[in-house]
Order: C-alpha cells, then structure tokens, then sequence
C-alpha cells in the first residue's frame, strides 16, 4: 500500500488522527476541502490552551507542525468515492487520481441545515449560535434568546439563564407541557409563542426578533439547534451503519472509534452526538491511536 492511512477530512478530529500516526512513523495522507465546520465563527473557545484562537489559525498551525514530519503528505481537494480493496482501500479523487492504504480515517464533518428564517443565515457563528459554552461567555449578561426547533431546544432554554436573561421564542410550536413550564419557570425564562418570521439587525449582529404579528422582541443573541448531514456519502458508500443522533445521523463506532467496517475509523461529529472541537480532536486521537495498533496486531494474528 503506498500509505499506511488515508484520512479525509483535515479539521480538528483528522489533524488529531493524523498526528498520532504521523509520530509512529507510519505513512498517513490528508485529504482536505478546506470546509471546516466552524469556519462561520470568529473564535473558538474552551479548547485546551487556545481560548479564543481563530478556528482556521489553528488549522493551519496544525497543519504546519504536522508537515514537520516527513511521512505526511496532504491533498487539497474532495475524496468523492471510496471502495475496499485486496488488503485495505482506494479512495477516488475525481480527474482519474486514485489514493490506496491499508486503513481509514473518516473525518469530514458535517454540514448544519439552519432554519430557513430571513436574516439568520449571515449571523450563523457570529450572534446566531449552537452551544453556549463556545459561545455563551461572549454574551454573559445580555439579552439571550433559544428558537424552538427541536424537542432539544427547551433543553438549550433551560441552559441559557446562567449566561443571561433568556427568551424561548416556541415559534409557533406546541406550549410545553405543565412541568416543563415550572422548570421554565423556576429558571425566570420568559416564553413568547408567536411564530419568528425574520431576524433583525446587520448581516452577522442582532438586534431583535421579529414575529409574526409585527412585534419585535430586542436581542443581542439567539442560541438554535440544526439539523445535520453527513459533509460526504464515503461512509454510506463503504457500507457504514449509522444511529441517529441528537441532531441527525451519527456513524456508528466502538469505543476505539472503528466502525462497522472493518479497517475504516469515524472521528469528531460524524461519529457522535455532542459537538464541539475538544471532542473531534478527542475522537481524533482514539482513531489514529487505533488505526496504528490495528496496523501492528492485525498482522501479528494473521
């Protein structure tokens, strides 16, 4: 095989993987579209020693160290097809290039389907945000909203009340059931029923929401759930099973981040429900760890 691994995807959870095999010397290449889930934010916060870094800052500074190692090599471009072979896997790149190796590592992410509301799509990562421990602090003490999209979203309202004063808009959805509205309740969020119809202020700031019956509520943030897809159709073309997650669709995987394929790995938010980058690059750790030793057992027990 001309590589040890392949590993598609070049974000948190495929740079992770790929340094773990990087420094036990095997041969590992890194297809990257350069897509990077969080490339909408202009920060990423709670990782590990790099609170409020870039998101595509740290990419690259990943990407540099893992250069230093002579045995990786990376491909810019989108791995659109992927098949078993005697002994591992080719992976296709389009224009008639091919890649083989022994084993893969799939970490290509996943794409959000945000709600089709006038208005959010250009505050995506900036004041229309996913998780309040990424981005919550940066709102602390200001007027926070949580849009009902999802049977999650009281969850996330439930939450928010420890950043700022919060609003659930319910969005024309069903009130919560009586219990649900004494948590509610207890932690002082204010519910409005009215359907959301835009979102008001510049391309990426909030200002309000505005409703349906012309009312328009003041806001500096809205925290929603989205509903995700695969970023790629290479798992599904290998045959891998999936669950379905908080969100949508999860690759199945054990413990060591193996699939039901035998040989192919799944990392970061392809392969679990709670997304964050601390957790890809986690995951991405246990894939590569488990690729290099799968590497040296499997022969062994041959």
């Amino acid at each position: 095989m001309p590589h040890d691994a392949i590993i598609i995807g070049g974000s948190y959870a495929g740079l992770s993987a790929a340094m773990q095999l990087a420094r036990a010397g095997r041969s590992v290449c890194v297809v990257d579209s350069d897509t990077p889930r969080n490339r909408f934010a202009a920060a990423s916060h709670g990782f590990f020693g790099q609170d409020g870094a870039a998101p595509r800052a740290m990419i690259a500074q990943a990407r540099e160290k893992l250069l230093a190692y002579p045995n990786v090599h990376f491909v810019g471009g989108t791995a659109i097809h992927a098949h078993a072979i005697p002994d591992g896997f080719a992976v296709d790149l389009g224009m008639g290039e091919t890649l083989q190796a022994a084993k893969l590592v799939l970490a290509f992410g996943v794409v959000d389907e945000l709600p089709d509301i006038p208005g959010l799509a250009g505050k995506w990562g900036k004041s229309v945000l996913h998780c309040p421990y990424c981005h919550g602090y940066e709102f602390k003490g200001r007027r926070l909203g949580a849009l009902n999209v999802m049977e999650k979203s009281v969850h996330q309202a439930l939450m928010l009340p420890d950043w700022g004063p919060t609003t659930f808009f319910l969005n024309g959805g069903a009130m919560p059931d009586a219990d649900t509205l004494g948590q509610l309740q207890h932690r002082n969020v204010a519910i409005e029923p009215a359907r959301v119809v835009a979102l008001e202020g510049t391309e990426t700031e909030l200002s309000g929401v505005r409703l349906e019956d012309g009312r328009v509520v003041a806001l500096d943030a809205i925290f929603t759930g989205s509903r995700t897809r695969m970023a790629s159709p290479i798992a599904e073309q290998l045959g891998c099973a999936f669950e379905e997650g908080i969100l949508g669709p999860v690759i199945l995987t054990d413990a060591m981040k193996m699939t039901t394929v035998p040989g192919v790995y799944a990392a970061g938010d392809i392969a679990r429900g709670m997304h964050n980058a601390t957790f890809a690059s986690a995951d991405g750790v246990m894939a590569g760890t488990s690729a290099h030793q799968a590497l040296i057992f499997e022969p062994l027990a041959a």
